[in-house]
């Protein structure tokens, strides 16, 4: 990979912020000291002193801003580029460039022409009607937008996720024949709907708060401060059809069987655990959002025809995603399931934006798709996968 890579991607940085065009700045991939450490965002602004650059370090549970000179901004982001953070994501007003780097030092850089990311909507900007209200207290309680209703620095990509997330659920739900507001759907009873590992509980509460009484919303979540701070938020800002319980994935045990299962960006396996869930609890609808598909990687054996191409570890990190997803995507339509697999947002927020979508139609156990997929994995060498292990799958050819 070119050795020049990180010196152009941060001659690009020193630029931007020179000249006034940076728009936006985005690290990830963290390897650092902090293990709660997710992602550092970079925003210009103005304040009273003069041009800075807002910090935004995205934790686990907790973010923090702190705001810099532009040269003392860029002294402390040269050495966290490529060292402590991975990836790297620049966009400015005429192109964006995104650098990947290699724990061996490796990196490969991409730059190409494109439209600055939209800015935040303006305080009179009111134009745009959004299925979650900017002004909801609990977007407020949770860190996401400000008393005027406006997204808080570091927070825009959030706030369109969760616009985003609730535009495609209210679709899937009503393509599943979920959705109680269609008039030629009648529930006795509110759909129920489990989230499993909700984290800082965004979009949980999105899932409350566009259904109301038409659902009763579960999270689950395996860090009690978490689960602390959303059933908190919730009884403050007024819900009584959401709860969050401390609990893991795999060991969750359901009283009543959910209608609807979620699961966004559960690690590696713990989306297959989730899946699971899903499938033997008969769910009419699983939204999944995969992430860090590590599981596969060591058993995947290259055909001859991408044996060189396979030598590099980039490409090796994207087929296993791939591989992953595609035989999770497979093991749904045997298990009854009619899967869609799309992109959830913008690579803006997240590289992790693939959504799969699983809708009930049918019995398990097609013999037509179970021969299909055990082709596949021979094609790749796998033998074993959660998803497969967790349905009785034999993968064997």
């Amino acid at each position: 990979m070119p050795t020049d890579a990180r010196p152009r991607f941060l001659a690009l940085l020193h630029t931007a912020v020179q000249e006034g065009t940076l728009v936006k700045l985005t690290l990830g991939k963290p390897r650092g000291a902090d293990a709660k450490l997710k992602n550092l965002f970079v925003r210009p602004l103005t304040l009273k002193t003069g041009p800075h650059l807002a910090f935004v370090w995205r934790h686990a549970t907790n973010d923090v801003t702190k705001n810099h000179p532009p040269a003392a901004a860029l002294a402390l982001l040269e050495p966290l580029i490529g060292t402590d953070f991975l990836d790297a994501h620049l966009f400015t007003a005429a192109e964006s460039a995104q650098l990947e780097c290699q724990p061996d030092g490796s990196a490969r850089l991409r730059v190409k022409k494109s439209a600055a990311p939209a800015a935040a909507p303006a305080p009179h900007d009111r134009a745009k009607t959004h299925l979650i209200p900017a002004d909801a207290p609990w977007l407020r309680a949770l860190g996401v937008t400000n008393d005027r209703g406006q997204p808080r620095e570091g927070m825009a990509d959030k706030f369109r996720q969760i616009q985003k997330f609730a535009e495609l659920l209210s679709h899937l739900l009503t393509e599943a024949g979920l959705d109680s507001s269609s008039s030629h759907v009648t529930r006795p009873t509110p759909l129920q709907i489990v989230d499993m590992g909700s984290g800082k509980g965004y979009l949980t509460f999105a899932v409350a708060a566009l259904l109301g009484d038409r659902a009763t919303v579960r999270g689950i979540e395996a860090r009690p401060e978490l689960v602390d701070l959303c059933n908190r938020v919730a009884r403050e800002t007024g819900f009584t059809n959401l709860t969050f319980t401390a609990g893991q994935i795999a060991s969750v045990q359901f009283e009543t069987p959910p209608d609807v299962l979620i699961a966004l960006h559960a690690c590696d396996t713990a989306t297959d655990d989730a899946l699971a869930k899903g499938v033997a609890a008969q769910a009419a609808l699983i939204v999944v959002s995969p992430c860090c598909q590590k599981e596969l990687r060591a058993q995947l054996t290259a055909p001859p025809v991408l044996a060189d191409a396979l030598r590099h570890g980039i490409f090796q990190e994207r087929q296993a995603e791939f591989v992953t997803d595609a035989l999770r995507a497979q093991l749904l339509e045997w298990a009854g399931y009619r899967t869609k697999v799309f992109e959830f947002i913008s690579t803006e927020h997240t590289a992790k934006n693939l959504l799969i979508s699983a809708i009930k139609t049918r019995a398990p156990g097609d013999a037509a798709t179970a021969a299909r997929l055990r082709e596949f994995a021979a094609f790749y060498g796998i033998r074993t996968q959660q998803l497969a292990t967790h349905l009785g799958v034999n993968l064997a050819p």
